[in-house]
């Protein structure tokens, strides 16, 4: 590995400047940002191989930074490095579509391993063609994509369109967090938010593979952030 593009987020000028020396002497190419704005105009115009992010920072912070990279690009590496190291943070990060979650401080060695881990992925990942399945099986349910049918257990599940691509969407992402204008910009296709619509739609959508849609044990609702679609429900 040489020569990759790095880009560096962090409002500490002690901090871009150390990440930089670390990742100069790996012969990887830095750019720097000390906000999210600025971060996000350098992301739209250059093809980076990997982004380290800081959480705490004025204006847009890292998780606001974070979705709107993931609204527009499911492929670009992010490695989230932050003073908080509360479980909750890392889940947040994580769920929101961090690749990885370093805290500081960091030693120089633990950093540029996982640096270089992820740019290995970065490089797997742009090498593979994804082909879609004919078949979605998560636990209770099976998703035919061909016939656009969906069963739980033996029994057939009738859908809309609409409702088979939302589901997808979640089965496609098992144990991910999105947020509400996420799941309505990758299922509706359309950059304006309609809360309710999509609210609606998650009603419709658990009453349909739900037990008990009032006690919801597949979509489940993450307050204050928007839904995910939970595995232990099948368990």
């Amino acid at each position: 590995m040489a020569n990759e593009k790095i880009l560096v987020v962090d409002d500490e000028a002690e901090i871009r400047d150390l990440v930089e020396k670390y990742l100069l002497k790996e012969n990887m190419t830095v750019f720097k940002a000390d906000n999210g704005a600025s971060a996000l105009n350098l992301i739209k115009n250059n093809n980076f191989d990997l982004v380290i992010l800081d959480i705490m920072m004025e204006g847009f912070d890292g998780f606001e930074v974070l979705k709107i990279i993931r609204s527009t690009n499911q492929y670009l590496h992010v490695i989230i490095l932050s003073a908080r190291d509360e479980d909750y943070d890392k889940v947040l990060g994580l769920g929101f579509g961090a690749d990885d979650y370093v805290t500081k401080p960091f030693s120089h060695s633990e950093f540029i391993a996982r640096v270089k881990s992820q740019l290995r992925r970065s490089v797997m990942s742009k090498n593979v063609v994804i082909e879609e399945p004919e078949m979605i099986c998560s636990g209770e349910f099976t998703m035919d994509l061909k016939s656009y049918e969906l069963v739980k257990n033996n029994t057939r599940i009738e859908m809309s369109a609409k409702e088979f691509k939302l589901f997808k969407f979640f089965l496609n992402n098992p144990d991910r967090i999105f947020t509400k204008r996420q799941i309505y910009e990758n299922v509706w296709d359309d950059n304006y938010f309609d809360d309710n619509t999509l609210m609606v739609y998650i009603r419709h959508l658990r009453e349909k593979i739900e037990s008990d849609p009032n006690n919801p044990r597949y979509i489940i609702t993450v307050r204050g952030i928007g839904y995910k679609y939970s595995l232990k429900g099948n368990l």
